[in-house]
C-alpha cells in the first residue's frame, strides 16, 4: 500500500467533446493518462495490482435527466453527464483504471447541484474522505475538469479535511483561461502544491 492517491475530476465525455466542452481537455486526458503509466511503472498490468499500489480515485457527474442544473429546467448549463449516457462516461484511456469502490457519483439528485467530488458517493454510500481514510492516503494527487469548479471545490475540500493536496497543472482542463488561473491562485492560496 501507499500513503498516495489520484484523484480524477469529471473526465468525462460531455466534458471533453460533448455539450460542455473545456479547453484543454483531451490534452488533460492524455497528461493524466501519463501520470498514471509514470506512478504505476513496473507493474504487471492487472488493474487491482495497480490500484492496491497506487489508487486512482474517480468523481463523475451523474445527472438524471430532469437536473436543476441543465438551462431547460432552470439552470445554468446545457444538459450534460446524464446517467447512462455516452457523455456521462469516463474517457476509455481511463476506463482500465475504474473500481465501483473508488468512483464517487455527484448530481445524483435532480435537486440539488455538486461540485465537490466530496459531496458525491460510491455504490456502497461511502464518500471520497472515508474512503481515503480507510486506505490511511494523505498525499492526494488531482487532475480533471473543470478547474474553477468541479476541479477547485474538490481541492478546497480535500485541503480542508486536512489532506495534502498536489495538483497536477498539465491534466487540467477549464471553461476559460482566465478563471483558470484564478483558480489555481485559490488553490495555491489554500494550501495546494501546482505541480
Amino acid at each position: 500500500m501507499t500513503d498516495s492517491a489520484l484523484v480524477v475530476v469529471d473526465m468525462l465525455y460531455d466534458f471533453i467533446d460533448g455539450s460542455l466542452a473545456c479547453l484543454n481537455s483531451k490534452n488533460a486526458v492524455n497528461e493524466a493518462a501519463a501520470f498514471i503509466d509514470k506512478m504505476t511503472a513496473g507493474q504487471n498490468g492487472d488493474e487491482n495490482d495497480i490500484l492496491d499500489t497506487f489508487p486512482i480515485l474517480f468523481v463523475c457527474d451523474h445527472h438524471p435527466a430532469e437536473h436543476c442544473s441543465f438551462s431547460e429546467n432552470g439552470g445554468t448549463w446545457p444538459a450534460h453527464c446524464v446517467a447512462g449516457t455516452h457523455g456521462g462516461a469516463v474517457h476509455d484511456k481511463l476506463q482500465p483504471y475504474i473500481n465501483e469502490v473508488l468512483t464517487f457519483y455527484k448530481g445524483c439528485d435532480r435537486d440539488c447541484e455538486q461540485y465537490s467530488g466530496f459531496e458525491g458517493m460510491n455504490k456502497a454510500g461511502q464518500s471520497m474522505g472515508e474512503v481515503l481514510d480507510l486506505l490511511d492516503i494523505r498525499d492526494v494527487y488531482v487532475c480533471g475538469i473543470a478547474t474553477e469548479f468541479c476541479v477547485k471545490a474538490t481541492c478546497l475540500d480535500l485541503l480542508k479535511a486536512g489532506f495534502n493536496v498536489h495538483l497536477l497543472s498539465g491534466a487540467l482542463a477549464y471553461v476559460d483561461q482566465d478563471g483558470h488561473r484564478k483558480a489555481l491562485d485559490e488553490i495555491r492560496a489554500a494550501g495546494a502544491e501546482i505541480l
